[in-house]
């Protein structure tokens, strides 16, 4: 009888670690226009789903989250309207989703939750005060094949990503329209250390410009500079001069090969005011945004103003804010449980009340032996230079 329910101990414990990788689940961005939206485990040698973080990959594994031999159907593309909020779904699964028909575990939806039945460390956060942000990027070329991760430029950052599966993206009112083909588009995220090691998130989607008004192109995206003030690395004042200002790009950090940010382990890039990005639609990324910008640097005293200010905003037009996204085939599955047509999502917590909310949504830590973090070379490291010089 011993030997019985010791065996039965082992195995229970076994298979409890097993799964300990899934319940830790990340996060990602959902919708039909991805590469690799049908991915699962069981696709690749390596748990490679859509939500599993990167780290320390080369190229062609993190790019695009080595998803390129699995492409979104023909005519998918996921919305972009100009001036107004285009609405994402994030999630730990894709059954928390819209889209649960072609998942695995079937429907485990729960409103808002982005994974439900979870801890926040499932997607990395200690609470609504530890969230970092996301970002959506986009290049203006419809064949993947031709995208560098130097054309991607951010257009639209939320600063509490991940913390509501609705997440609310507004679009510049001048975002001109995509060639004929559409345009590539990619979700990105890295979360705070406090809950997790030094992970990357990309996912690659087919996108397009709706209700396009303007022309003026997107301006090669920069390198974005850690610039804001950065408390917890004794930095009590931000340093205007030393952002990047205008169109910038997204982080490519701590991978085998072709980073553009140099950030230690504990100190990682994020989608916040810490880096220039502001909440909400990036309005000063176009060829006209500004007449000059000088080089930045922790002792420059000139700050750029924009030229051309945002023709309007994304929150003057509420009607499309909180619109889940829309797929244009046959795949996309209908929202059940989404935010009310005409109605701004009442989860998504802005900055200016964030501090005001004391949410803690069965906040644990993450086990130690389910993340190991990585050391950089000594000598390569600096707050304030993106990259080693």
């Amino acid at each position: 009888m011993m030997i019985r329910l010791g065996t039965l101990l082992f195995l229970l414990t076994s298979t409890l670690l097993l799964h300990v990788p899934y319940v830790a689940a990340h996060s990602s961005i959902w919708h039909p226009s991805m590469w690799g939206f049908n991915v699962t485990a069981q696709t690749f040698p390596y748990d490679n789903r859509p939500v599993a973080p990167l780290v320390n990959l080369t190229f062609d594994k993190w790019w695009f989250h080595g998803h390129l031999d699995y492409p979104p159907n023909p005519g998918d593309y996921f919305e972009l309207p100009a001036g107004q909020v285009a609405t994402a779904e994030v999630a730990c699964n894709k059954g928390a989703t819209s889209y649960f028909a072609s998942s695995e575990g079937g429907d485990i939806r729960s409103a808002d939750d982005p994974c439900p039945g979870s801890p926040t460390s499932a997607y990395h956060t200690t609470g609504i005060d530890d969230v970092k942000g996301c970002a959506i990027a986009i290049a203006y070329k419809s064949n993947v094949s031709d995208v560098q991760p130097e054309d991607f430029a951010v257009f639209s950052v939320n600063h509490t990503c991940v913390w509501d599966r609705f997440t609310d993206f507004p679009v510049p009112a001048r975002m001109p329209p995509c060639p004929e083909g559409g345009c590539t588009c990619a979700w990105f995220w890295i979360h705070s250390p406090d809950s997790g090691s030094e992970q990357n998130y990309m996912n690659g989607f087919k996108c397009n410009v709706t209700g396009a008004t303007s022309n003026v192109a997107v301006a090669p995206p920069q390198v974005p500079r850690r610039c804001g003030a950065d408390p917890d690395h004794q930095v009590a004042q931000a340093t205007p001069g030393n952002c990047t200002y205008g169109a910038k790009q997204p982080f490519y950090w701590f991978q085998a090969e072709r980073n553009n940010m140099n950030e230690d382990t504990y100190a990682p890039p994020f989608y916040t005011d810490l880096y220039n990005f502001k909440d909400g639609a990036q309005d000063d990324i176009f060829m006209d945004s500004y007449t000059s910008i000088p080089p930045p640097s922790p002792q420059q005293t000139v700050v750029p103003t924009p030229v051309v200010q945002s023709l309007s905003t994304a929150t003057a037009t509420p009607a499309s804010t909180s619109q889940p996204p829309v797929s244009t085939s046959s795949n996309n599955s209908p929202n059940l449980d989404g935010p009310p047509s005409g109605q701004t999502n009442s989860r998504i917590c802005r900055l200016s009340n964030k501090n005001a909310l004391n949410v803690q949504r069965r906040a644990l830590p993450v086990p130690a032996f389910i993340h190991k973090r990585l050391k950089r070379k000594p000598g390569t490291f600096s707050l304030w230079n993106p990259l080693p010089f």
